[in-house]
Parts: structure tokens; sequence; C-alpha cells
């Protein structure tokens, strides 16, 4: 899929989502609606007009209130196999303890990701994105069917990337995979590589090697 976050719907809005869907593979809308439960209804019912979005979010710290009218919004007049999936943004591959701990946000990013999947299961959302780190908590406590998005991916070939690294949760795309991550989201170690196709090659052959079952 390509990923449109809100630096790309700024600059280009709905009619850059009909161009890169006119493309083919599907867009993951990550735009990560927070606010009223009224008003993410609406951006979602808004959202889900769009062509081609298979994936959107929502940020679960908006709370269940907020994710269940999401949920609704998305289901009205569609029925499962022909709507996209909405996730819960749990919290970001940006924040550790001491980030959680200035917002006033207390104990470790794993606790706070886990307890945020599961209110987003209890909402009705498909499923959550999470850092590498809390795959394997989310997956035993949610369940195989819960979509677990996971960013912070890095891969174990660096690409030569030189731009400005924030993230503070990261994992290479085989142990994200291996350990039970459903999509990856890679961005800048593809687009601000010298050679975007050749980084982006290597990210894939390295998946693929985590798919292929142990040798023994």
């Amino acid at each position: 899929m390509f990923k449109i976050n809100a630096q790309l719907f700024t600059a280009a809005g709905p009619d850059g989502v009909r161009r890169l869907s006119s493309l083919g593979p599907g867009i993951f809308l990550d735009l990560k609606f927070h606010d009223i439960p009224n008003t993410v209804a609406g951006a979602v019912a808004a959202a889900i007009m769009l062509p081609g979005i298979r994936l959107l979010n929502v940020h679960a710290t908006g709370g269940l209130a907020m994710m269940r009218a999401g949920a609704e919004a998305l289901t009205k007049g569609r029925s499962r196999a022909n709507r996209p999936s909405l996730l819960g943004v749990t919290i970001l591959t940006s924040m550790d303890r001491a980030a959680l701990r200035d917002v006033g946000i207390s104990g470790t990013p794993a606790a706070r990701v886990l307890s945020l999947a599961r209110l987003a299961k209890r909402a009705g959302l498909d499923g959550v994105v999470a850092s590498p780190h809390e795959i394997r908590q989310i997956r035993r406590s949610c369940g195989r069917s819960f979509l677990i998005v996971v960013p912070g991916v890095r891969p174990a070939q660096p690409s030569g990337f030189r731009g400005v690294d924030d993230q503070a949760r990261v994992a290479t795309p085989h142990n994200a995979i291996r350990a039970g991550a459903d999509y990856l989201v890679v961005g800048r170690p593809i687009v601000s590589a010298p050679d975007p196709r050749k980084a982006a090659e290597a990210i894939i052959r390295e998946i693929a090697g985590a798919l292929r079952p142990d040798k023994h």
C-alpha cells in the first residue's frame, strides 16, 4: 500500500489520494484522527468515500467513545467484506518512558500500548498501530485476527539515509515479521536513501527471509 500521512494530505488533499489510488496498490490513510466522537465519526465517514482506502486510523488515546464512534461510522451501509480496516494508534514510536512522563502518562510504553490495544478491540476497531516492541504482547492479548501495523522499522542493512531519525522503539523488518506484525510501515529508509529502489528491494528480501520456515 501507499501510506498518505498528514504532510502529503495537507499539501495535496483528497486529489492526492485519488491520484495514488489510480496506481492500484491501495491506500493507508494515516491521518490519526483525534477529536470529540462526533467529529471523528464525520472524518471517518468522509475518508471512506475516497477511493482505494484499505486502512485508516484514529488515536486510541481519544478514548472508548471516540473509537466506537469511528467504528460505527465505518460500518454504516457497508459490509465487512468491502470496508476499510480501522486502526487505533497506541503510543507513537518516537516516545519513550521519559517522553510519556513529560505528558503526564505513567508506566512503560509497553504497558500503555497493551492497555490501549485492549481498549481499541473493545471499541470494535480492527487493529492497532504499535511499535515492534509490543507486537507479541498484543498478539497474545488480542488474538490472531487483530491487525498489528508496525512503524519504526529499520532494516538490518542500513540504506544510507541521513535524515533526522526520531524513532525511539524500532526493530528490523525480519524481527517485526517474526514477532507477528501484519503490516510494516517503512518510510525514510526508502524515500531518503541514495537509491530508493535498491533500499526497497533489500527490505523486501529481508521480509521474504523472515517468512521462510526455519531450517533445522
